[in-house]
């Protein structure tokens, strides 16, 4: 099993060239299910939980292409909307050239697998575009990362609504819709991310108008919508939290754009504050990470927004500051163990408050081995920051705990060794690379 070396204490400097979401590019892939014609993903992230969606399509009929694109066509991608382009969801940022083209003409199977659904919980994507499409599905429940139980109870009934029969057996989830999924009025009992992904593809098919009330408004959701309305589907109300779709009877093919990923964006900045560096993130977008942004500021981080992309520096001490994690537009809770780490090097105390996930704080035992002051008191989190943190070798627990012990290892003084970076490899692209080119002494040890 790989680890990861890293010797701290170095200011970091450089450029960061952020990739594309990976939040955003699973529900994009799973949208491919719904049409027989080829839809084109630009910007495309090389992770595990990408691959993972790959084979679990082709196990459904896709057949799936990746390339590299030629210059000529990565210019058009930036800057672009949907209309006039032929591209949606494109922002300012440019992309890494990389795309990927997927193609289900016909669905072979209807059954997503218990051997790949457990790996990543975004399987269960493939519910509402299976159902929508071929009136049956047959899904695993689903696995993933070990922060909280993150049930399918919403997704389930809100499909429920449209007109679905649902039964719970063996592990699976057995869905059909023998009279086809219709139009309803849904309101999530609580925001839903995966809930929402998987009824806008539902009822992107079903017949008649399907109103989605206090849906999420995250901006992976706004690129699918523009992803859905380019192929063919009528989705108003897109940022907001109440979604309008007009069925239609068939979507067709489109080529589209995947969001800079936003959460990759935090962290790199967050490796520049904590590191008292300066560091230039290329092709993302200021407003895809307004509030932590406006913490980082608040904690006494420059944050600068520029063409193309964003300058973080952070040559003088830091400050705590309290947040809560909450839905979209508040603080991301796939960022709050990143700011933990950043927090345990600050002056004074600081409170993290998690809203979103019961068993979140599982990487506070791992921080605390660099001799970070954190004490956690049901969903808070009191942290009291050091001068200095030490090395230690610590052990990842998720995806997002992974990359805070990664930080706190480029802060710290002497030798840190994360093992169990497979959590890691789902979500961050290249990370030791891109790290090493801003001046980190940091190194992947293989099989350690």
């Amino acid at each position: 099993m790989d680890a990861i070396r890293i010797t701290g204490g170095v200011p970091l400097s450089g450029e960061i060239v952020i990739g594309g979401a990976k939040n955003a590019a699973l529900p994009l892939m799973a949208a491919t299910l719904l049409t027989d014609k080829s839809l084109t993903l630009i910007n495309m992230p090389e992770l595990m939980d990408i691959t993972t969606m790959s084979n679990l399509l082709r196990q459904h009929g896709a057949r799936i292409d990746q390339s590299a694109l030629a210059p000529d066509a990565r210019s058009g991608v930036a800057g672009s909307g949907v209309a006039g382009s032929g591209v949606a969801g494109a922002g300012e940022a440019g992309t890494t050239g990389r795309s990927m083209t997927l193609t289900t003409e016909c669905i072979t199977n209807v059954t997503a697998p218990y051997d790949l659904v457990r790996r990543m919980r975004a399987s269960v994507l493939v519910l509402g575009p299976l159902l929508a499409r071929r009136g049956e599905a047959k899904v695993s429940l689903p696995g993933g990362c070990a922060i909280g139980t993150r049930p399918v109870d919403m997704h389930l009934k809100a499909l429920e609504s449209l007109g679905a029969k649902i039964q719970l057996k063996e592990g699976y989830i057995h869905a059909t819709a023998p009279g086809g999924l219709k139009g309803a009025n849904v309101v999530f009992p609580k925001v839903t991310v995966g809930g929402t992904e998987n009824l806008l593809m539902a009822a992107a098919l079903a017949a008649g108008d399907t109103i989605l009330e206090n849906a999420a408004r995250e901006p992976e959701i706004g690129n699918l919508a523009e992803c859905l309305n380019a192929m063919g589907a009528k989705i108003t109300g897109i940022g907001s939290g109440t979604l309008r779709i007009r069925g239609v009877q068939a979507l067709h093919g489109a080529r589209v754009a995947v969001m800079p990923d936003r959460i990759e964006t935090g962290t790199y900045a967050i490796a520049s504050a904590i590191t008292r560096g300066r560091i230039t993130l290329k092709g993302t977008r200021f407003d895809l990470l307004e509030s932590v942004f406006s913490a980082m500021r608040q904690a006494g981080v420059s944050i600068e927004p520029v063409p193309g992309g964003v300058v973080v520096a952070a040559e003088n001490g830091l400050a705590g500051v309290d947040v809560m994690t909450e839905p979209y537009p508040g603080f991301p809770t796939d960022m709050q163990a990143q700011w933990m780490a950043l927090m345990a090097t600050a002056d004074g105390a600081s409170m993290i408050t998690e809203t979103i996930f019961e068993n979140r704080f599982m990487h506070v035992p791992e921080l605390t081995r660099f001799g970070a002051d954190v004490n956690v008191h049901g969903a808070s989190a009191i942290i009291r920051g050091r001068k200095k943190l030490s090395g230690a070798p610590v052990m990842a627990t998720d995806l997002r705990a992974s990359s805070s012990l990664i930080l706190a290892g480029l802060a710290a003084e002497g030798e840190t060794l994360v093992n169990r970076i497979y959590h890691l490899d789902r979500g961050y692209e290249r990370l030791e690379e891109k790290l090493g080119g801003c001046g980190a002494r940091i190194e992947r040890i293989i099989g350690a």
